[in-house]
This record gives structure tokens, sequence and C-alpha cells, in this order.
């Protein structure tokens, strides 16, 4: 009969699992939510996995320590340790200038787990954004101004790139605006918009 070694867990320990997972990685109450939740049921199944384990008590002690997890969110939530709308600025900010559009960039924050109105707050609507995303997707992707050839597309590629565009969460208008640059335009924009949003 083999036995399996189980840590206790505590407040305390949770607690320690919250500030380094803070520290480490930041992000948002329900990231941090989720990470204590996966240490209780990673702790509660090893003790359940022992022979002759207390179902019951090992349950209860489960459910306890989830609402000790969901009280230390709250109240590192409270105190700035976690604060959502900070990531959601930062996060946003990173991923316009990797050429994220507005429609992704509220997706990815959604999936994070923030709300609605942090991340739109985060992401205001901004045409000048925007463009300077598609642009900065533009130029990750070697298309539109950016291409290795300076000749039109034939209408079956040019419809390829408008739905690269479209797939990245860009209107049709805004893709065929950038497909419309040339290639110093279309630096000089992107230039002028970083500087501007000082980055």
């Amino acid at each position: 009969m083999t036995q399996v070694k189980t840590a206790n867990l505590d407040a305390a320990s949770l607690r320690e699992a919250a500030l380094a997972y803070t520290a480490r990685y930041g992000g948002t109450a329900a990231a941090l939510a989720r990470a204590l939740d996966r240490r209780i049921r990673r702790w509660a199944d090893a003790r359940l996995s022992v022979e002759n384990a207390d179902r019951e008590g090992i349950n209860a002690q489960a459910a306890i320590l989830r609402q000790q997890a969901a009280k230390l969110v709250a109240g590192l939530a409270a105190s700035g340790a976690v604060n959502d709308q900070a990531f959601a600025e930062g996060r946003a900010r990173r991923l316009r200038r990797a050429g994220r559009s507005r429609r992704a960039v509220l997706a990815h924050l959604a999936a994070k787990g923030v709300d609605a109105a942090q991340a739109g707050a985060a992401v205001p609507e901004d045409d000048a954004a925007e463009l300077a995303a598609a642009l900065a997707f533009a130029r990750r992707r070697r298309i539109g101004p950016f291409s290795a050839t300076d000749e039109d597309l034939p209408p079956d590629e040019q419809n390829r790139v408008l739905a690269a565009f479209g797939r990245a969460g860009f209107s049709g208008a805004t893709a065929r605006r950038i497909l419309s640059y040339e290639r110093d335009e279309a630096e000089d924009l992107l230039l002028a918009q970083r500087q501007a949003s000082g980055g």
C-alpha cells in the first residue's frame, strides 16, 4: 500500500500562493480566483486519492477553502494588489501595438476575466488607434503596403488579404484604406501614431 503525501492547505498557504501568483503574473481577480481554485482542487484530489479517505470531510474542507480564497481575492482587489483596470489598460496597449483590432483586444480581455465596462474604458473607440493597429498588423503579416512586391494585387489575392483583416477583427473600410497606402506613407502614419501614443 503506497502512501500519498499531501501537504496541508490552509488560509495562510492560500495567501502565500495568491501573493506569489500576483507577483509573478499580475493578472485579473478572475485569473487569481481560477488559480486558487485549481490549487484547492489539486489538494482535494490528492487527499481523495488516499485509501480510506474521508470524502465528506475533505469536500467540506475544500468548500471552506474556496470561501477563504474568494475573501482573499476580494481583499487583494480592494487593496489594489490585483487591479483589473490597470491590467486591462496595459494589456490593451501592448496588443494594440502588436496589431490587434479593438474587437480582438476586447475579446482577449473578456477571456482574461475583465468585465465589459473596464475593457471598454481600456480600449475606447479611436479611428486613429484602429488604423495604427491595422498598419502594425499589415507590417507583421507583410501585406498591403508592406508586401514584398509593389505590384497591384489581383482580385483574388486582394480578397484573401481583406479576409485576413476581417478575421483579425478589422472593418472592411479600414482594410481597404490600408491597402490604398504606399509603403512610405504607411510607415509615416505608423510612426506618427506611435509617437502620439507615447510608444
